[in-house]
């Protein structure tokens, strides 16, 4: 569908919603349309599916790695503002070297980097963008009723050591975060089972929930430079199944910084399976 050229730009205009995997960006693009948008929906596939479709006033699909193509559809459909939602696993760039291949615009922009973090590519994303004049939007735009609140959201409360454990892993979260390596860590007994990196949170959880055995406190975090544009931790009820898998106990996040997909429903099977929930306020780590 061809967006007209006569929509104003602003809350009743057109917004371009370039979408990863997950449930977010469908919360994002409903909550974006309350807002009184048009919302072109742009996934990026892999890994991003067809979910959007039916929520989107329009719905395009962009090879990941078609940086060039991407670029040329925003101007195609005059899109001046546009959000970025979704996990995009840089895994992919190692696993699936065969079937992804950057074009010519995306080999420039990942040959000017000093390094391939996550901030580093995302960052240089959002400049040229910019420089096309589209302005990204922070993600927390649309998710305020989506951020963990403060305080234990769940029936069961942590113990005594367990709060220990997100006192503990809370630090070396924010660490990890600093480094831009990762935003989650899993821990037991005040030792560190496993450090979030390129694997992404589930696996982190799987792999720590395996060392530890049972009981396990996973921590996420939001990065100390966290930009809100991009990259905003989040968790969904695919969090909880890799928690249950892994005999994982608690989960401690950010309160105001991390977003819980699906909220009413995650808290009802964290309650199902057993597993405390808390929002952990940055400057109260003690709750």
């Amino acid at each position: 569908m061809q967006v007209k050229a006569s929509r104003k730009s602003g809350p009743t205009g057109t917004l371009g919603l370039i979408a990863g995997m997950g449930n977010l960006p469908v919360a994002v693009a409903a909550e974006a349309k309350k807002m009184g948008y048009h919302v072109v929906a742009i996934a990026l596939q892999p890994p991003a599916d067809e979910s959007l479709k039916p929520v989107a006033d329009d719905f395009h699909k962009i090879r990941i790695g078609s940086f060039g193509s991407l670029l040329s559809l925003l101007k195609k459909l005059s899109i001046t503002e546009a959000v970025m939602v979704g996990k995009v696993p840089k895994r992919l760039l190692y696993e699936n070297k065969k079937d992804i291949i950057p074009d010519l615009r995306a080999m420039k922009l990942l040959f000017s980097l000093k390094d391939r973090s996550d901030d580093a590519i995302m960052k240089a994303v959002v400049k040229e963008l910019e420089k096309k004049g589209i302005r990204i939007h922070k993600t927390t735009t649309f998710t305020k009723n989506l951020l963990a609140p403060e305080g234990v959201l769940t029936r069961r409360k942590p113990s005594k050591d367990e709060l220990k454990d997100i006192e503990f892993g809370w630090g070396i979260a924010k660490k990890i975060g600093r480094l831009d390596i990762g935003q989650t860590v899993v821990v037991k007994d005040m030792a560190v089972m496993a450090v979030e990196a390129i694997e992404g949170t589930d696996e982190t959880i799987k792999r720590g929930g395996a060392l530890a055995q049972k009981d396990a406190v996973v921590i996420k975090v939001s990065k100390p430079q966290q930009d809100m544009r991009f990259d905003v931790p989040a968790v969904g009820t695919d969090t909880l199944h890799s928690m249950k898998k892994a005999g994982a106990g608690v989960l401690a996040l950010e309160a105001s910084k991390c977003i819980i997909v699906d909220m009413d429903k995650f808290i009802k099977e964290a309650d199902k399976a057993g597993i405390v929930v808390v929002g952990v306020k940055a400057e109260e780590r003690g709750i």
